[in-house]
């Protein structure tokens, strides 16, 4: 295969089992597909080779394409793991991870890489990133509808909106990490700068910035203006 230059080097299920690093992780199939996320993570699909993902991983390209066939391959396998991770640690916290400092450092331990993965993702566009993303609302639209211990259900009428602006707005920490990493003075998707971030999320979600009076006019101003788009008005007062 020809390749351009070198990149770089339903809710009550309790959710898929945890990788096993001591078994699947350790086989050249799995060495090379985390070479190639971070790779991908790093050059994007387009940056990255299949000879710089078998140099990464220390095997050959003919052994890269013998586990994934081509690049494309490659990119979905690195899509499926990513996904797997990120839903696994999702339920596990929803289970009750979320207040249990073991769980949390292994989240972060194993869920951290997958976000740069999905953050570079997100911004090259593929379908299988918007795949991804229709994934996550998908599950995202089901824990609000029957949400777990510990969550209240949403004060919507509009659950799908709700849901995929949620997962926006998560995607969107991940997208924008530089930035964010910047201001706060460490890498957001890194052990080291990830809990002051993440720790700023809970409490915004927690918050109470609007008072009822403002919600409920903005509301109320919203409301009309879809219901002059949807009478074809043209904006007007």
């Amino acid at each position: 295969m020809a390749e351009g230059s070198a990149g770089g080097g339903d809710t009550g299920a309790t959710g898929p089992a945890p990788r096993d690093l001591s078994a699947e992780d350790l086989t050249a199939r799995a060495r090379i597909r985390d070479a190639a996320l971070d790779l991908f993570a790093e050059h994007g699909v387009r940056g990255t080779t299949i000879r710089g993902v078998a140099a990464a991983a220390g095997v050959s390209p003919g052994l890269v394409q013998h586990h994934f066939g081509s690049k494309e391959g490659l990119r979905k396998a690195c899509d499926e793991h990513a996904w797997d991770i990120l839903r696994t640690n999702k339920f596990k916290a929803l289970e009750g991870g979320m207040d249990d400092p073991q769980f949390m450092a292994t989240a972060m331990a194993t869920s951290l890489r997958m976000q740069r993965y999905m953050a570079r993702a997100l911004v090259d566009g593929s379908p299988g990133a918007a795949a991804l993303f229709d994934e996550a609302v998908t599950m995202t639209e089901a824990i609000l509808q029957e949400p777990w211990p510990g969550m209240n259900k949403p004060n919507t009428s509009d659950v799908h909106a709700y849901a995929a602006t949620v997962v926006a707005l998560v995607s969107g920490v991940m997208v924008l990490h530089e930035h964010l990493s910047r201001v706060l003075g460490a890498n957001t998707l890194t052990v080291e700068g990830y809990p002051r971030m993440a720790k700023a999320m809970v409490e915004i979600l927690a918050d109470d910035l609007l008072t009822p009076e403002l919600i409920e006019g903005t509301l109320a101003a919203l409301r009309k203006a879809a219901d002059r788009a949807d009478t074809g008005g043209d904006g007007g007062a």
